[in-house]
């Protein structure tokens, strides 16, 4: 059984841990309501551009001379995922659950005879990763030097991912973030970049009005100009997901980490205190019996 010194050294650290992580959801908590103004503002503007996108890919039909990042290679042997995640942990399952599914689907595509790379944005889903893919990580992007991850980072990371396409490194790119519902929920995200997806919701909403558009220049020059922009606009909603997400679930982690810190002091008050009266109990039962020895 331990002693009292070190059961009352054991609950003054799990204080001091209870401080911290209170500490930490406090600051998680203030950092929330910023990053998660700044996802939801990002989405309108990112699906108006698929809408522009839709329309004018619905307008040039099957034009042959339509950019390569909206038609693709023609090919899809190779694939580049770019895997977004965390620079820091304490945040549950978020680094976690975006890392397991970009694994998923590396494997799936492995099995299928295709060839993986990886660009790993965040220190903590490169970590995961290169314990599984070490060869297939073609790029880590460290962002823990910028306090706030802008659209200038996106920025860099989508003239990364244009460059590898042009160079014809892969023929399909991938991006894995988690997309922000809500402080509990976070929806592990994988959303296609090259070829770009200009059907679906994005194709009804551009061609539910039945307007017809003139564009000046011609769409395959808009395109050549709106594509790139798209991939870096789609990169950079993602970051901001992600950052909303994740102080999102690193709120939800210190509170439940407070609140067993809390359990656990009084589990082990409760034994300090079994343990001490005991103590004074054997004392006494050892003072009465020497009294009745003399």
């Amino acid at each position: 059984m331990a002693s009292l010194k070190d059961l009352r050294n054991r609950i003054a650290s799990v204080k001091a841990t209870q401080k911290i992580t209170k500490a930490m959801q406090m600051v998680a908590a203030a950092k929330l309501r910023r990053a998660q103004l700044a996802a939801e503002a990002a989405r309108p503007y990112a699906t108006r551009m698929a809408s522009v996108l839709a329309n004018l890919a619905a307008s040039v039909g099957g034009d042959a001379d339509l950019p390569r990042m909206l038609t693709g290679t023609g090919d899809d042997k190779t694939h580049l995922l770019v895997v977004c995640t965390a620079e820091r942990g304490l945040c549950g399952a978020f680094n976690s659950s975006i890392a397991r599914l970009a694994r998923e689907h590396a494997n799936s595509l492995l099995a299928e005879g295709k060839t993986i790379k990886i660009i790993c944005v965040g220190k903590k889903g490169h970590d995961i990763l290169r314990r599984t893919f070490a060869k297939q990580i073609i790029e880590f992007v460290d962002l823990r030097e910028f306090r706030n991850v802008g659209y200038e980072q996106a920025d860099m990371v989508g003239r990364k991912v244009i460059e590898r396409f042009a160079a014809g490194e892969f023929d399909v790119a991938t991006l894995f973030y988690s997309r922000f519902r809500s402080v509990i929920a976070q929806i592990p995200t994988a959303q296609q970049l090259i070829p770009a997806q200009v059907a679906g919701e994005a194709g009804a909403e551009a061609g539910g009005g039945g307007a017809i558009y003139e564009y000046e220049p011609s769409q395959n020059a808009i395109l050549d100009q709106l594509l790139p922009r798209n991939l870096t606009v789609q990169i950079f909603t993602g970051l901001l997901e992600n950052a909303a997400s994740e102080q999102g679930a690193r709120m939800s982690a210190m509170d439940s980490a407070t609140r067993n810190a809390g359990e656990m002091i009084k589990k082990q008050t409760l034994i300090y205190n079994r343990t001490r009266q005991a103590q004074i109990t054997k004392e006494l039962i050892e003072i009465i019996s020497g009294a009745e020895a003399l």
